[in-house]
């Protein structure tokens, strides 16, 4: 799949909204810019895609925090939701999208079904500085361990309704240093119960990780 041309809307809230027109359809985006040659996030959702991501809206809410913080992110809706392969095609896409815009050390976020597809994208491709997998699912998570040597979080509520906690667990057990997990009593797979927690966690691995990769690369 290659991206053709990108069609530019009016902005939505603080970010630009886009759509990447690909070899094989269309690719819905929100970019949330910065300063050319800042690190940069890819968003992705679960099974059904969407671009706001879990715990009432996390994707825009961090992703505005982390541009005034001088990081760019990208926020994607898939072509195919729930297609394992297509999702990940649209997820590195979105990679080069952010690299061929100046923006480097790009981490990947994704939630459930769009855990899987991150530590995938991960394992498949040396440009992604570090994922990070939100109450993910296990299916599409074999090959976690040629994420390593970059970073992998695992974040999981121990109350997920959807996907339980040994889930993460799982992945966590067969993923190469470094990785961590977090995890979240009583918090569901949504997130919502935890939210501000969640937000403060992910920013603060973010921004480590983002700011130790930039270092080792000067």
């Amino acid at each position: 799949m290659q991206l053709e041309s990108i069609t530019t809307a009016n902005h939505d809230g603080d970010a630009v909204a886009l759509v990447l027109h690909t070899t094989q359809g269309e690719i819905v985006a929100r970019l949330h810019p910065a300063a050319p040659g800042a690190a940069a996030v890819v968003w992705v959702g679960g099974a059904g895609g969407g671009l706001d991501g879990p715990a009432w809206g996390m994707y825009p809410r961090l992703a505005a925090q982390l541009a005034l913080q001088g990081v760019a992110s990208l926020r994607l809706h898939y072509r195919k939701p729930n297609y394992l392969e297509d999702c990940v095609a649209d997820t590195l896409l979105g990679v080069d999208y952010l690299l061929e815009q100046g923006y480097c050390h790009v981490a990947l976020v994704g939630h459930s079904f769009g855990g899987a597809v991150v530590i995938t994208a991960g394992a498949l491709s040396s440009q992604v500085a570090a994922v990070v997998a939100m109450s993910s699912q296990t299916y599409g998570t074999e090959h976690v361990a040629h994420i390593s040597p970059r970073p992998l979080l695992l974040m999981h509520g121990t109350a997920d309704e959807i996907l339980p906690a040994a889930c993460s667990k799982h992945i966590y057990s067969i993923a190469h240093q470094p990785k961590e997990i977090l995890l979240y009593p009583g918090c569901q797979h949504g997130l919502d119960e935890c939210r501000d927690q969640v937000d403060e966690d992910l920013l603060k691995w973010l921004h480590h990780h983002l700011h130790q990769q930039a270092r080792n690369a000067s």
